[in-house]
């Protein structure tokens, strides 16, 4: 699926030597880099509060004594890893559809399949439709609890194109699209929300407003020519102290949601290398440096993993 007149080309902020450029069959590569499949990091910071809300609502049900299926959650991890990787896609294809007018006036985006004409727009809506369905087969699995919950989130993912052309907070409305697996995973494990969620999520936005932030400062150079808003713009000089605030009230919330699912001391010990993580994301990050801005957002990643240990912490014996 691509137009035989196209001409690929790798996007600015891909991941170097991506497998999408080096094995992936030539005309599945545009279609592949609108799903953004060149750059996973973004699959991996839709899937995180996933997995901490599922993580957490199996330790609160381990901390209370009550039989938790493990083999459940482990199925619902694959379904939300599926799902993660489905939704990030067509999350990322509809935002393309709607913003390739304006991609092409930032140099960073301008290499995106459509604008670079690599894609038609009929091809794109049709290959969005393909990983809609995938993320509907993945929902219908998970409860009518969850299936109601994934359905709401829609109304977050359609609005949020346009955020970035009425306010400078975008990164806050992707705050509220992005985390919404952090009320998803406990609800598709439990049946149904509970307090610990909600807190997960909302500190949740919280993080996204740190990391995104950090993200956008590599356009805002461009963004201010193109008429796009940011936190980068809006807060300029006061990045970092934002930042600081942004990460403080995230770590706070986690430790919230960890105390209000019983978790025991050895969730706190993990946190504390959580919150050393992220007071090197603001203490180190080089604003006006767009390649280290990117190298600080991917590290996010190893940032998900240290706060999954932690909560899961509590199924070692010294827990």
């Amino acid at each position: 699926m691509t137009d035989s007149n196209s001409r690929i080309v790798e996007t600015a902020d891909a991941v170097a030597g991506s497998w999408v450029h080096r094995h992936a069959p030539v005309r599945a590569r545009p279609y592949l880099k609108l799903a953004r499949m060149d750059r996973p990091v973004g699959t991996w910071l839709l899937l995180w509060p996933c997995l901490w809300s599922l993580a957490l609502a199996g330790m609160a049900g381990h901390m209370a004594g009550h039989m938790v299926d493990w083999p459940r959650a482990a199925w619902l991890a694959v379904l939300f890893a599926v799902g993660a990787l489905a939704m990030r896609g067509a999350g990322c294809t509809y935002n393309d559809i709607v913003d390739r007018d304006l991609d092409a006036r930032v140099a960073r985006t301008r290499t995106r399949p459509l604008p670079a004409g690599e894609v038609s727009a009929r091809g794109a809506w049709a290959f969005l439709a393909v990983q809609c369905l995938v993320g509907l087969v993945v929902l219908l699995q998970l409860g009518p609890a969850a299936i109601a919950l994934g359905l709401a989130s829609l109304l977050l993912v359609a609005a949020y194109p346009f955020m970035k052309r009425i306010t400078y907070w975008p990164q806050a409305w992707l705050g509220l699209t992005f985390n919404w697996g952090a009320l998803m995973g406990w609800t598709a494990l439990t049946g149904g929300l509970g307090w610990p969620a909600a807190v997960l999520y909302a500190a949740c936005v919280f993080w996204t407003l740190g990391y995104d932030t950090i993200y956008a400062h590599q356009d805002k150079e461009d963004d201010a020519m193109a008429g796009i808003k940011s936190t980068a713009l809006r807060l300029g000089a006061h990045t970092k102290r934002a930042l600081a605030v942004f990460y403080g009230l995230f770590f706070l919330g986690l430790a919230a949601a960890g105390w209000l699912a019983n978790l025991p001391v050895l969730h706190y010990i993990g946190l504390g290398f959580a919150a050393l993580h992220l007071i090197w994301q603001v203490r180190t990050v080089r604003l006006d440096d767009a390649g280290h801005c990117l190298a600080v957002f991917r590290a996010n990643i190893r940032f998900g993993w240290i706060v999954l240990a932690a909560i899961v912490s509590g199924l070692l014996p010294l827990g």
